[in-house]
Order: structure tokens, then sequence, then C-alpha cells
């Protein structure tokens, strides 16, 4: 029986800030391997001997991000579902059994988040044939990680007694909230209590009869939401109204800790959420003095410290035990020992209506991307990279005239009734209220330089007459 992985790819990674921002978190990141972890974690997946196609339940914000991740892998996924709003795991989990019942009513439904960690991959594996037997039988299943330190970053699982003709399997006891250092260190001593990883395994059939016991209402939402959906290019969209008329919750709260017939797979895997910087400092490899040292950076007499220069070089003397992130726009310092709380940093950004939790410098787009590289009284510059055989929508501006210079590539520019070639070195002008477009008709990427004038600059000043995406 093949397993079917459902991917939640819905979360903004906010203690990873300013790695990890609302627009491009941190399942899109690299920061763990060379590729998006998102990647890392769908290769995980890809025997299809074993795995049937992924399915996707990602924010909306991030349809595209996650298509092109899937294309860059050459991964063609059952589907891609796109949540109306953020509303825990719980209306996630069952609107992917409801999708995959369509497909197979007893399916295998292996729930994994987007952003975690897995080194030992044949100990996972191992560990989910353990699983496979316990949910075949009727459990609901849950991964337990065999902890290695008092963390209080997490939440705990206590296990019960082994379970009868399930190998490797034990009933759940209780469930446990992330605990203080104290508490923490308790359970590590005592022994069968493991961090909860949040990766689960159930049959849908069974999953769906839980929800029918426990959480009847949001089941009911998440049928009419489904029943409503439509589809948008790769994308399926269920109904806006029906599911956020529903209830919201996490999986765990919802119906883990509620269902009898609960069981949990202690596994060893090299297991990290990679949550908090902390955490990356916990699974990165270290220097000699305890660093972990990613960029342009120099560190003198600086022990047990992570620096990560993706912006501004880095240079520490005599500091222990630091934070120290740098981005093109941002840097934050924090102690290492503070690191679960960056997300205040996030909370006091929004709370100051400032743009820095929401995106990178550089903006990423379905055909490209921007970077702004330069702003002041009624100017700005950008950097705009259109990806080949990719369009821009056609648009046009009511406060803002653009200036546009090729530095590589090819550029084909529709501007009112006209459409003409730019090549590298040339250039052209948009009228304030003209209606323009640009492609990228070669096959290497178009880099453009873009210099706006006007009154107001705002990206909200786009009239979008015709979209190749869909936007509006």
């Amino acid at each position: 029986m093949k397993i079917w992985p459902v991917v939640l790819s819905g979360g903004s990674g906010t203690r990873l800030w300013p790695l990890s921002r609302a627009h491009y978190p941190k399942q899109f990141l690299p920061i763990h391997s060379d590729q998006a972890m998102i990647q890392d974690t769908l290769a995980r997946f890809g025997d299809p001997a074993r795995f049937a196609p992924p399915l996707i339940i990602a924010n909306d914000d991030h349809r595209f991000i996650v298509a092109e991740k899937l294309a860059e892998m050459g991964i063609d996924p059952l589907a891609i579902i796109l949540e109306p709003g953020g509303k825990g795991t719980a209306p996630a989990a069952i609107m992917a059994a409801l999708r995959l019942e369509q497909e197979d009513d007893q399916a295998l439904m292996l729930l994994a988040p987007s952003d975690h960690v897995i080194t030992a991959l044949p100990d996972f594996m191992a560990a989910l044939e353990r699983a496979t037997a316990a949910a075949s039988g009727g459990k609901l299943v849950t991964f337990g990680i065999k902890a290695d330190h008092p963390e209080t970053g997490y939440g705990y699982i206590e296990s019960g007694p082994a379970l009868d003709q399930m190998p490797g399997a034990f009933a759940v006891a209780h469930f446990h909230e992330k605990p203080d250092a104290q508490t923490a260190q308790g359970y590590l001593d005592q022994g069968n209590v493991y961090w909860n990883s949040g990766i689960f395994l159930f049959r849908c059939d069974h999953l769906i009869k839980a929800y029918e016991r426990h959480a009847p209402d949001m089941l009911k939402a998440c049928r009419a939401a489904l029943a409503g959906s439509r589809r948008d290019l790769a994308f399926e969209r269920p109904d806006s109204h029906a599911f956020m008329s529903g209830p919201e919750g996490s999986i765990d709260r919802v119906l883990m800790e509620k269902a009898a017939n609960v069981a949990v797979v202690p596994v060893d895997m090299g297991w990290s959420d990679l949550g908090s910087f902390r955490a990356l400092w916990d699974h990165l490899p270290k220097n000699q003095d305890g660093n972990v040292l990613e960029g342009d950076i120099i560190a003198l007499d600086s022990r047990n410290c992570l620096l990560r220069a993706d912006g501004a070089f880095i240079a520490a003397l005599g500091i222990e035990d630091l934070i120290i992130v740098t981005t093109k726009d941002t840097v934050l310092i924090a102690h290492k020992n503070r690191a679960e709380e960056v997300g205040r940093v996030v909370d006091q950004l929004k709370a100051q209506k400032r743009e820095e939790h929401l995106m990178h410098p550089r903006v990423y787009r379905p055909w490209g991307s921007y970077e702004t590289t330069d702003r002041g009284d009624r100017f700005q510059s950008k950097r705009i990279i259109v990806k080949p055989g990719e369009k821009l929508s056609l648009q046009k501006h009511h406060h803002r005239a653009e200036h546009w210079i090729v530095v590589e590539g090819t550029a084909l520019v529709t501007r009112d009734e006209e459409s003409f070639l730019l090549s590298e070195n040339e250039s052209c002008y948009i009228p304030l209220g003209s209606v323009h477009r640009l492609e990228n008709p070669g096959k290497i990427p178009l880099h453009l330089i873009e210099v706006q004038s006007g009154s107001y600059l705002g990206e909200d000043d786009i009239i979008r007459l015709d979209d190749t995406y869909g936007r509006a």
C-alpha cells in the first residue's frame, strides 16, 4: 500500500526573522541545505514504489512559490490546495483526508510540515514501516522524537504500554505542552516522554471517523468547502465562506488529545523543526570555538555564537552566546537563550505597521523578482529579473512614470499600441497612464533597471488589465 504524503506549507516562521518573512517564509529558504526546506521535505517522499504523488496545503500568498519549487524538482503533485485563511493544522488535515478520499477511501495519509529537518532518513523510513502497521490497524499515529536534551521549545508525548500486534508502537498516555526547564529535565529523566514532531500517519477513513466524533462542525465546514472547490490554474481553491465559517485549531488539541485510538512510534532520526535560531545553532556544524558561521564573517575571541551574514559583513570581537543575523535591510542581535522570543520583534513591527516582517528586499513574483535599490522623494529604482518565457501583467499606473534600462538579456516591451525589442544597454520610457507590459522572449533571465518617478510609488498603484497568472 502506497503512502500519500500531505505537506503543510502554511507557516510564516516568525522566530527565524529576519531570514523568514510572511511573504517568503522559512520553508522556501535554503536554511539547512542548498535547496529550500520544502524541497528537502518532498525529496524524502521521492520513491515512487513507496509514495504516491504529494498533496500540498499552501497559503494563497505563496501559491506561485510552491508551484515553482515543485517544478524545479520535476514533481507533479496530486493537488495544491490553497487555504482561504490560516485556521491551524486541524482543518488542513481533514481537508487533505477528504481530498484523498476521492482517490482511495482507505488511503494511508502521512501529514508532515514542510519546514522540518530529518538527517537520518533510514531511521525515519524504518519508523514509517512500524507506523504503517499501527495505522492500518486503526490507530492515529504520531511520531515521538527521542529527546537528547531538556528542550523547552517543543511539546512532549508521554507513551504508555506497548500495543499488541504493532511492534514499535505504544499507546499515548498524555500530551504535554511546552514545559519550563525543570519540567523538561524531568521528562528527559523519565525516559518514556518524547518530543512531539508534528508528523502523523493515519488511514483517511479512520481520521474522518475521528473527526465525526470529536470535531463534527469542523468536518462539516471542510466538506462544504471542498464541495465548493474550484480550479484556478494549477491550484484548487476550496470555498472561502464555508471554510472560514468553521472552527480552527491544531490537530493535537482538536483531535489527538481526545481520541482513544492514538499511538506513538518513537524514533531517533536527526529531527528538528528549526523553529528558532537556538535550534539552528544546535543543529548546524560548529567550529572549534562552538560558532556557527555562515557568510562573510570575521569572528575573533568569540564563542558559542550563531553569525549569519546574508547582507552586511559581520566582524565580531569578544562575544559569547549571541545570535547576529544581517540581511540587506536589517540586523538582528539577540542572546542565544532568548531565541524563542524573536517573534516579539515581529509583533512590534506589525504594531508599528512596518513592512520588514512581510517581505525581503528582493520580492518574488511568479514571473521573477524585483528589488528596490534606491528610494527618495518622488523616485525609486528597482532591479527587475524576469525568467525566460515569462511576462508581467498588462497594466498602467495613475501616479507614476517609469524608465526601463536593459542590463542583460532581451526585453519585449508593449507600450500602448506599439511593441518593440530592447537589447542590452538600450532603454525606453513608459509615460504616466500608458498601458504597458514587459516580457522576456529569450532563453536567459532578463535583468533590467527600472526608475520610477511620480507623486505616489506604492505597489497598489497597479491597474492590471490582463494577467497570465490570474491576479486581480
